[in-house]
């Protein structure tokens, strides 16, 4: 969920700035990082399903929902396509956000609005940086162990494959050279 009203964008992609690029007028890609289960990630994979909602809340300003339902694919650090989709992101979202996952690529069928009229007001004051100060701090070994003894990381709640584990190792070029975990080996 992310403030629509809010000069900086807030909620699941607050403190990573830049992690959201609209590709054309039906398609949106998003870095799924860790630090929280892999629901959608394990939906998304899930064979005859794939669809997810992307939605936005005014929490100040005039309110209002909006939604981007659509279908949903996951691109791994180890996919081809990873380093040409990351490349259409700005540099400020690579830096230092050695805890992404993968890339959620939605093709939208239909986007929707709502009137708002039962969101809370809120204020927002600044970004958290917990998240991303300890998975900066982390190795590419520490990152694979935090992974490794979290719930629903490699399965869903429902045991839907989620994420591969380990990950892969993140590629050697692109975008995602700046997302190299603290202790890892340099890329060059």
């Amino acid at each position: 969920m992310a403030n629509l009203n809010s000069p900086v964008p807030s909620g699941r992609w607050a403190a990573r700035r830049g992690t959201l690029v609209v590709l054309d007028e039906l398609t949106l890609v998003y870095v799924d990082f860790g630090g929280g289960g892999a629901e959608t990630v394990a939906h998304v994979r899930e064979p005859g399903n794939g669809r997810t909602t992307l939605m936005w809340t005014a929490l100040s300003g005039p309110p209002t929902v909006v939604r981007v339902h659509g279908r949903g694919e996951v691109v791994f650090r180890d996919d081809v396509r990873s380093g040409e989709l990351f490349a259409r992101f700005p540099a400020e979202a690579d830096e230092g956000q050695g805890s992404a996952r993968a890339i959620v690529v939605v093709h939208a069928r239909r986007v929707s609005d709502a009137c708002g009229y039962a969101v809370p007001l809120m204020e927002h004051q600044e970004d958290r940086q917990p998240h991303a100060d300890y998975f900066n701090r982390a190795t590419e070994g520490g990152f694979n162990a935090y992974r490794a003894r979290r719930d629903h990381i490699a399965t869903s709640l429902d045991g839907l494959p989620a994420l591969p584990l380990p990950l892969p190792p993140l590629p050697r070029s692109g975008h995602w050279d700046g997302l190299r975990l603290a202790g890892a080996p340099s890329r060059a």
